[in-house]
């Protein structure tokens, strides 16, 4: 990152110092730690401190340690009931709301910046997914109705996983001499068993905590078995033949509904973990948006952006839910809460280091989407939950008999994750 290993080491324990003690103070206003490493990111580059290079391994390693970890640490926390009950507003985001977003995006981006349709989709399938680090503190929230916070987080969980063989399908339609149909086969093998090995490795995990020998696992060690579970899956996953984001979000949900009770050291380890990872993570964010730069037309990229913050989303989830008895304040809180973050920046980097003839502009359009993504959602969560609480307790016309439900279940939480309220705060 272009500062020798101490001072790396020295201004690593600086951010995490500083955005563990701001986050108290953070959590009462429109601010959010996100934003913060972001902005630090921006500075430290503008200043000369640190310089990342978009191509560097070790980026790319940081950023998908960092979407690993928080996508096994939101599957630890799936409802059983919410999975059995409630599953038809998060399937119909992962089936229609996410495709038709990929669409609208590839569209307008065609329609604006001189790309083939096949780059064009690329675009769309690197800015399809939610990203589960931005909307952590709203899936965490008890102002939050439970079946919006049960949607958005297994959305954000499972569309960065399904994406990814979208991302890498374009990309070889994209590139010369692709084979897209071998590789479209190949990708949903690699999904259908990144998720049986998931299961499987939680199944086993699970079944052998009760049954491990010496009295079980010490206390201290009980988050560290978590971690190890999660890496083992993506791990078995990638050298495999299988999707390792997949395997390691199937595997934490596979642990929340074949366990009734999970030790808390399962969520807060991991929890405390995956928290680190995102905030160096978006510290690259805001270092490599310094790099980039943006050397195209201004208005048509401002013009992308709204597009995708404000239309394709909401657009796609307004359409996706048509027919679904869901309080009309609740489907806008949905469309909008759809943030661009470590997963499209992830894929941003895979079609930067490969060899599309246009890769630097599709990166360079992500990475803005994402910045401008995190900015705008990072300073509305908390105000969004505000609205959304208020919403249930003055309900409006045509919601009354919607919103009453909602806010009788809100109060029970299952006890193994009632430690679980403040995950992740801000």
């Amino acid at each position: 990152m272009g500062i020798e290993f101490p001072d790396a080491v020295l201004l690593i324990g600086v951010l995490l110092g500083t955005t563990a003690a701001l986050s108290g103070w953070l959590h009462g206003t429109v601010l959010s730690t996100s934003v913060l490493s972001l902005l630090a990111g921006i500075v430290l580059a503008a200043a000369g401190v640190i310089s990342v290079s978009p191509g560097e391994e070790l980026v790319v390693v940081v950023v998908e340690l960092a979407l690993l970890l928080t996508l096994f640490s939101d599957g630890l926390v799936a409802e059983r009931e919410l999975l059995r009950i409630h599953w038809r507003p998060p399937v119909r985001a992962l089936v229609v709301a996410m495709p038709l977003t990929l669409i609208l995006l590839a569209l307008f981006g065609e329609l604006l910046f001189p790309i083939s349709w096949s780059e064009a989709f690329l675009l769309g399938a690197v800015l399809a997914p939610t990203d589960p680090v931005v909307t952590s503190s709203v899936v965490t929230s008890e102002r939050v109705p439970r079946l919006i916070r049960h949607t958005l987080n297994l959305e954000s969980g499972l569309n960065d996983g399904l994406a990814l063989p979208l991302v890498l399908f374009f990309l070889v339609l994209a590139s010369p001499g692709g084979d897209a149909a071998a590789e479209a086969v190949s990708l949903l093998g690699e999904v259908v068993a990144g998720a049986s090995i998931g299961v499987a490795l939680a199944l086993a995990a699970g079944w052998l905590l009760g049954r491990l020998p010496g009295g079980g696992i010490r206390p201290h060690y009980e988050g560290v078995y978590a971690l190890g579970v999660a890496l083992a899956a993506f791990g078995l996953a990638e050298v495999t033949y299988g999707n390792g984001l997949i395997a390691a979000f199937v595997c934490g949900i596979g642990f929340a509904v074949a366990r009734s009770e999970l030790p808390a050291a399962f969520l807060h380890f991991n929890e405390n973990v995956s928290a680190a990872f995102q905030v160096i993570t978006f510290v690259i964010f805001g270092a490599l948006i310094v790099v980039t730069g943006w050397h195209g037309s201004v208005w048509r990229l401002v013009l992308f952006i709204a597009f995708a913050l404000f239309v394709a989303r909401p657009a796609a989830v307004w359409v996706s839910f048509a027919g679904i008895d869901l309080p009309r304040s609740q489907r806008l809180f949905v469309a909008w809460f759809g943030p661009k973050g470590v997963a499209s920046m992830l894929f941003a980097l895979f079609v930067l280091n490969s060899h599309e003839s246009h890769r630097t502009l599709i990166f360079d359009l992500a990475s803005f989407v994402v910045i401008s993504s995190i900015l705008a959602h990072g300073l509305t969560d908390t105000v969004g939950a505000r609205w959304i609480e208020s919403r249930i307790a003055r309900p409006g016309r045509g919601e009354q008999q919607a919103g009453r439900p909602a806010r009788r279940r809100q109060g029970w939480v299952p006890r193994r994750i009632a430690s679980a309220a403040h995950r992740r705060e801000r």
